[in-house]
Formats: structure tokens, C-alpha cells, sequence
């Protein structure tokens, strides 16, 4: 069926319109997860949202799946469908400032973001890796540094344009299409392909921030003073916890994030440090741009993945047990675990007002398993996963953040939703009642 898309998509991309027989057509499917192995009757690099349109018709026409590649970061492999079409945003990365919004193109990444902000001294909330995509992030939370002071990424959204499944054009914002503008914003790319994102900038010169981490022996101390120094803190400090790969195995840390005046989060970082006796200290005034590259070094492309993740309200002694004995057990040297906080800002936001539902201030776990792909025994990987998040269950919320969980876990990432999942459903039904966009499983 692939030949009925070059009558129409043949002329207007020409050998953007990739099939496998062509030498780039590799490369166009591979993402970070060289787990991911579906492959694709067809890829459009698209340049345009007229050019989006033209490939959301003709897949339709040819009778061919869709997906959406914009950053690649989908661990589960969304972007790509068995014997489908991709519309390939990478070329649409494109981001511009006036005066206190920013507007990127549907392929752009929290670094095409920042490389626009950084020079003026504006930020808007990202995850912590600079190359993930904006649009799948904040569609559906975006959880970041900067969540206790500004929200969650979706938080910060100002208007979107949107590709709808019959190929027409919409905007979506409080005044354009209000039903569709709450959708967007926790619902994902359930709707459509967003091709352009605005959001509100805030000023911020510098923020605080680096790594300390800690022998693992002193995990018990260092993650109780975290959970005591976490359930007080102010907006302008949110820190993250958990366990990296060190040189002789894993190793506790802290990456604080200060974004009020750097001398006043002087003291937050002294009170971390005496939570043990740290063996890294990189802890610094930077501009937020920086700091996003800290963790880019645990995100090896060319790896296999498997993430899970649960929600939990505190990090109390049994989570922090749990955890622990997740690292102990650690089947593989490039294996995460990571515990980002949600508080501030982003629950002071009523759960219905938008999609994203779970406002109560909370931990998010991500278990991130990885190995090479020359790994005889890659089930050992996955268990271990596995059983961390069993681990953490008694002490778990309902549903987990949905751009975390995999395409078996529908039943939790309804949960997710809350109140909001009849109204989800709805919206559904009315902008995709064909199903023509799968970006969360659940909502399909």
C-alpha cells in the first residue's frame, strides 16, 4: 500500500519520502532505544504543517497506521508503527522569542528551546535531558528542575497548532478551541501532531545546581535527609535523588536545583552535603541551559531500554528501602534510578483544570533498566525492573506518569487520570474517532 503514497506525497517531498529500499531509511528509524524494533512501511520528513497534513491524508487514503517522531525519546517505541507511516518532525525544530513567549516547531527539542531563551536570560520548564522533544514531553506532564517554582512544563503552554486526524489545521489555547487546548495539556498526542508550541518565558540568569553523590553505604542517611529536607521545602528548591552508575558500582546522589538568588540557596546545598560525606561535589551558579547536560552522559543511544515507574506520595522509609535494594540487586552498570519531586507551583493547580490530574505534591520513580544490545541475557534486565516497582507498590498512588509506562500498563495509565478520564475519553472520540493517533495507549 506504500505505492499510493507517492502519487501524493512523491511531488511535494521528493527523497524526503523514505521507503526502506533507501539508504537513509535506517537511520530515519533508529531511535535512542535500540530496542525498538518495529519497522515502518514509510517515513515523510515533513518541513512544514502543511506538508504534515498532506502525509496525515495520504496515510489515511492509503490505509496505512500513523505515528509522530518528534524527539525520538519514547522509550516504548511509539514513534514508530509496524507497517505505517511516520511523520518525521526532526526538520522542524525551529524556535523564536518575542518578548515573553516563545514558539518552537513540533520537532524541537528543550535545547532548539533554550538555545533561543538562554541568550536573554529566559527559561520555560524542560525535563533534565536536553535533546528530548518538547512537544512529547509537555503534552503529556514534563516534570523538570524547575517544577516547584513555574509547573510542569504543559503548565507553561500558551497555544499549540494541531494537525487533526482529517488532515484540517487547528489552534488550541484559552481562546481557540478550549475543549482541545485541555486535552492537550496531560492528554498527549492523542489529538493530533502539534507542529507548533508557544510558551511563556520566565526570567532566570542562573540557577543552582550540580551533583553531589555519596558511597552507597550511606544511602539510608542521605535519602531520609532528602525525604525531611523535600516535605519542607520552598518553591524555588526542587531536588531530585536516586542512584547513578559509579566507577565501582552505584552510588547515592542529590541534584539540587535553586532558582531564587544563589547565595540563599547556599544553605539547602550545605544541609545535602551533611547528609553524608560526599565524594563528588559539583554543585555551582549555571545558566539552566548547562544544566540540563549533566545527565546526558546515563542516556547512551545505541542501548536497550525498558523503563517502569510508579508515583508515591513521600519518600518514606519503606520507598527509600525499596530503592535501596533496587541498587543493591542492579543487574547492569548503565541501570538508573531516578525520584523527581512534584510540589509548588505545579499543585497549586486544580486537578480538573487540566488533563494532567495527579496535583497533590508527590515523588515520580523512574526505574530505567538498560544494557548493549550483545547482552546474552537481557531478562535479567527487565526482572529487575520489574521487581523494584513491585517493591515500591505498597506504598504507591493509583497510575504513574504516563510518558513512563509501556504499551502493557493501560490499565495504570487510566488510573493516571483521575476524574478527568471520562472527559479524556470524550475528547477522543470527538477530535479522533477513528483512532488514528495511539501516543497513549489507554486513551485509545
Amino acid at each position: 500500500m506504500t505505492t499510493a503514497l507517492h502519487p501524493i506525497l512523491g511531488p511535494i517531498l521528493g527523497d524526503r519520502l523514505l521507503t526502506p529500499d533507501d539508504d537513509s531509511f535506517a537511520a530515519a528509524t533508529r531511535l535512542w532505544n535500540a530496542a525498538v524494533t518495529a519497522r515502518p512501511a514509510a517515513v515523510a520528513r515533513c518541513r512544514t504543517t502543511e506538508e504534515v497534513a498532506l502525509a496525515v491524508k495520504a496515510a489515511r487514503d492509503a490505509g496505512l497506521p500513523l505515528s509522530v517522531r518528534s524527539g525520538g525519546h519514547d522509550w516504548a517505541g511509539r514513534a514508530l508503527r509496524e507497517g505505517g507511516l511516520v511523520i518525521d518532525l526532526t526538520a522542524m525544530r525551529g524556535a523564536t522569542l518575542t518578548r515573553d513567549v516563545v514558539e518552537v516547531e513540533g520537532g524541537a527539542s528543550a535545547a532548539d528551546l533554550l538555545a533561543a531563551t538562554t541568550p536573554h536570560d529566559l527559561v520555560t520548564p524542560t525535563g533534565v535531558v536536553a535533546s528530548v522533544g518538547m512537544a512529547g514531553l509537555s503534552t503529556v506532564g514534563g516534570y523538570g528542575p524547575l517544577v516547584g517554582r513555574y509547573g510542569l512544563a504543559l503548565d507553561n503552554l500558551v497555544g499549540a497548532e494541531v494537525v487533526l486526524a482529517d488532515g484540517s489545521t487547528v489552534l488550541a489555547g484559552p481562546d481557540d478551541d478550549p475543549e482541545l487546548w485541555w486535552a492537550l495539556r496531560g492528554g498527549g498526542g492523542n489529538f493530533g501532531v502539534v507542529t507548533r508550541l508557544r510558551y511563556q518565558v520566565h526570567h532566570l540568569p542562573l540557577i543552582l545546581t550540580g551533583m553531589l553523590m555519596f558511597p552507597v553505604a550511606e544511602a539510608r542517611s542521605v535519602l531520609a535527609g532528602y525525604a525531611d529536607l523535600v516535605a519542607g521545602a520552598p518553591d524555588d528548591l526542587t531536588v531530585m535523588t536516586g542512584f547513578l552508575p559509579g566507577p565501582d558500582g552505584p552510588m547515592v546522589f542529590l541534584c539540587p536545583f535553586w532558582c531564587g538568588p544563589v547565595d540563599a540557596g547556599a544553605p539547602f546545598v550545605d544541609r545535602m552535603r551533611s547528609f553524608g560525606r560526599p565524594v563528588v561535589d559539583q554543585v555551582g551558579p549555571m545558566p539552566y541551559a548547562a544544566a540540563l547536560r549533566m545527565f546526558d552522559r546515563n542516556i547512551v543511544e545505541g542501548n536497550h531500554y525498558l523503563l517502569r515507574s510508579r508515583w508515591f506520595p513521600e519518600l518514606s522509609p519503606p520507598a527509600a528501602a525499596a530503592l535501596t535494594s533496587g541498587a543493591a540487586a542492579v543487574t547492569s552498570p548503565y541501570a538508573v534510578l531516578v525520584v523527581n519531586r512534584f510540589h509548588g507551583a505545579a499543585s497549586r493547580v486544580a486537578p480538573t483544570d487540566t488533563a494532567f490530574a495527579q496535583r497533590t505534591p508527590h515523588q515520580v520513580a523512574e526505574v530505567i533498566a538498560a544494557w548493549r544490545p550483545d547482552d546474552v541475557a537481557p531478562d535479567r534486565h527487565r526482572a529487575w525492573a520489574d521487581d523494584v516497582v513491585h517493591a515500591l507498590d505498597p506504598v504507591s498512588l493509583p497510575g504513574a506518569y504516563p510518558n513512563l509506562l509501556g504499551p502493557a500498563e493501560d490499565a495504570r495509565a487510566r488510573d493516571s487520570y483521575g476524574p478527568n478520564l471520562g472527559r479524556l475519553l470524550a475528547a477522543k472520540h470527538h477530535y479522533d474517532p477513528d483512532g488514528v493517533f495511539s501516543a497513549v495507549p489507554a486513551l485509545t
